[in-house]
């Protein structure tokens, strides 16, 4: 039997995964959680061979939760609503084995289980997509060094305003050098850039 913990913030979804998993005929749901810390907990304490792991859940996110689970045996399908690149990537990065949307059919399911058993990838023809997008798109355009001193300071929890009275510059140019930055980073708010940013390696200093 594959032995499955499911970690879903909404208990109507973990219901209906648990009772359509037992279906499967070889995968036993052997624990729950609700957040990325209970999933800790709880993976520590059944060793899973899987974990379906939702991603925006309140508390600790899907992205933290495997980020800690890596090194552990179990394997982490991600199942979830977004195939943004702002929420694949960075999955795929902390070390999920497979990337699946909430509507995939039964039967794709239970074959992406057992595949993760397995340690095989899985993916989502659509999340296939955007990462083959990814490998194939030529290099960002660096920032310029008015665009990383602007996120700096949103780093640090300016408003575009107070960015602006610190720079010596309009309210507006302080928007459309975030409209470049979050072109450039390939993410689509102020939180993400930050986040893409200290990633690469680009507000070390700030």
């Amino acid at each position: 039997m594959i032995r499955v913990v499911i970690v879903d913030d909404h208990p109507v979804v973990r219901d209906g995964l648990r009772g359509m998993l037992a279906a499967a005929g070889d995968v036993d749901v052997v624990g729950e959680a609700a957040d990325g810390a209970e999933a800790e907990a709880v993976v520590r304490a059944q060793d899973p061979d899987v974990v379906l792991m939702d991603l925006r859940m309140p508390g600790v996110d899907g992205v933290t939760a495997i980020g800690r689970l890596r090194g552990l045996p179990a394997r982490v399908l991600v199942l979830t609503t977004y195939d943004t690149d702002s929420d694949v990537l960075p999955a795929i990065k902390a070390g999920a084995t497979g990337y699946l949307l909430k509507d995939t059919p039964r039967d794709e399911l239970f074959r992406a289980v057992r595949s993760a058993a397995r340690g095989e990838a899985v993916l989502s023809p659509s999340v296939a997509t955007r990462l083959v997008g990814q490998v194939r798109a030529p290099a960002s355009e660096p920032l310029s060094d008015r665009e990383v001193e602007v996120l700096g300071l949103i780093a640090r929890g300016c408003t575009n305003r107070e960015a602006a009275v610190r720079l010596f510059i309009s309210e507006a140019t302080v928007k459309t050098h975030l409209v470049h930055v979050y072109a450039k980073l390939g993410v689509k708010d102020r939180a993400s850039a930050v986040a893409e940013a200290y990633e690469r390696g680009l507000l070390g200093g700030v």
